[in-house]
C-alpha cells in the first residue's frame, strides 16, 4: 500500500546541497481520534516534558486543550480548555500558562483548572478568526490569527507588549498566520514570520518601544513547493530555521525542513512516515540531548487517506543534531 502513496515533489533541493534525511519516530500520543485531529505547538516546559495544544477536538468542535507529556513516564495529560487554543507557554509562575485561546489571551492554572483572560479585544472590528501561533519574547507576545475560511486576507499579527499591557495590531491582511522566530542582529530586532497560504518565509525589523514593523524582506520562497510551511523554530545558533511542511495530500512521509538562513539551502529534513501534514516543530532536553518533536495533523483529511497514512495526527520525535547545553527554552515573564 505504502508504494502507492505519491511521494512529495523534490523541491526543496537547490544548489550542490543535498540534505541529510533522519527518519522521526512516532509516539504514541495523541491516542485519541480528538486531540489527533489538530495537534501542534509544542513547546518544553521543562527538560524531559513539553506541552502542546489541541486546537480542535474534531472538525466541527468549537474547544481544544492544553496537554502535557513527559517522555520518562510516556503520559500525556490532557485538559479542555474554554474554546479553541491557538499557542500555549509557560510562565515564570509556576503551573500557569499564557494561553491564546478564540480571541482572547488568558492564563490557565493545569492544578485548579482556573481560566482568566486578561486581553479579548483581538480581531474586535472582522469575523470568523481565532488566535492561532505565537511566541514569548520576555513579557511580550507575539502572536497571529487565522481566518476560518482560508480565504480573506482580514486575520490579524500582534504585538501584546507587556510592559504596559497594550495590544497592538502590526498586520490586519494575513490568511493564516504561523511560524514566528524573533533574532537580533546588531542590536536590531527581527521578526521571522510565516503566513501560510502565502507560502513565503518573510523577515521584519520589529520595534517593541513604537510597537512597529518594517517592510517584509523574503528570506525564503517556496511558491513552488507542495507542501505550505506551518510551525518554524530557530536553531540554537540562530543561523537556520525548522520548518514544519504540512502537504495536503496522502503521502509516504511528511516533511520538517533545516534552512539555512543565509543561503536558504535546505540542510537537512526530518521525515514522519504515513503522516503528511507536519505542524508545528520543538527542541526539547531529554537525556542529556536536545531532540526535536514534531507535531502532525489529521485535519481535512478523507477517510481513504486516514486509511493509508495510518501515523496522521501522531507526534514524532527525532535527534535534532543540536548541543543541549547551548539551548534554553524560554518562559513568559508575566
Amino acid at each position: 500500500m505504502v508504494s502507492k502513496i505519491p511521494r512529495p515533489a523534490r523541491a526543496i533541493r537547490r544548489g550542490l546541497i543535498v540534505p541529510e534525511v533522519i527518519e522521526a519516530t512516532p509516539l504514541n500520543v495523541p491516542d485519541s481520534d480528538a486531540l489527533r485531529f489538530l495537534p501542534e505547538g509544542p513547546y518544553q516546559v521543562a527538560p524531559g516534558v513539553f506541552s502542546w495544544v489541541g486546537i480542535q477536538h474534531g472538525a466541527s468542535a468549537t474547544h481544544g486543550s492544553l496537554n502535557r507529556y513527559d517522555f520518562d513516564s510516556g503520559a500525556n495529560v490532557s485538559q479542555d480548555l474554554p474554546g479553541r487554543p491557538g499557542f500555549a507557554f509557560p510562565c515564570q509562575t509556576p503551573n500557569r500558562f499564557v494561553v491564546g485561546c478564540e480571541r482572547s489571551l488568558g492564563y490557565f492554572d493545569v492544578v485548579s483548572g482556573d481560566w482568566k483572560p486578561f486581553c479579548d479585544t483581538i480581531d474586535q472590528d472582522v469575523t470568523n478568526t481565532i488566535i492561532n501561533d505565537g511566541l514569548p519574547l520576555e513579557d511580550n507576545l507575539i502572536f497571529g490569527t487565522k481566518d476560518l475560511e482560508f480565504a480573506t486576507k482580514k486575520a490579524g499579527l500582534y504585538l501584546y507588549r507587556g510592559r504596559d499591557q497594550k495590544l497592538i495590531r502590526l498586520r490586519d491582511d494575513q490568511i493564516c498566520s504561523n511560524g514566528k522566530a524573533t533574532i537580533v542582529d546588531a542590536d536590531r530586532l527581527s521578526l521571522i514570520d510565516i503566513d501560510s497560504p502565502t507560502r513565503q518565509v518573510v523577515r521584519y525589523g520589529l520595534d517593541i518601544d513604537r510597537g512597529t514593523l518594517s517592510a517584509p524582506e523574503v528570506v525564503l520562497d517556496l511558491t513552488s513547493d507542495p507542501a505550505v510551511p506551518d510551525g518554524a523554530i530557530l536553531t540554537p545558533d540562530g543561523m537556520g530555521l525548522i520548518v514544519a511542511m504540512f502537504l495536503p495530500q496522502s503521502a509516504a512521509f511528511g516533511e520538517t525542513r533545516l534552512y539555512d538562513m543565509a543561503s536558504g539551502e535546505c540542510r537537512k529534513v526530518w521525515r514522519t512516515p504515513l503522516s503528511p501534514q507536519n505542524t508545528c516543530p520543538a527542541l526539547v532536553q531529554h537525556a542529556g540531548k536536545l531532540k526535536l518533536v514534531i507535531t502532525t495533523a489529521v485535519e481535512n483529511m478523507t477517510a481513504d487517506d486516514q486509511a493509508v497514512c495510518s501515523n496522521a495526527g501522531k507526534i514524532f520525535v527525532a535527534d535534532s543534531g543540536f548541543d543541549a547545553a547551548k539551548w534554553k527554552s524560554p518562559v513568559f515573564r508575566a
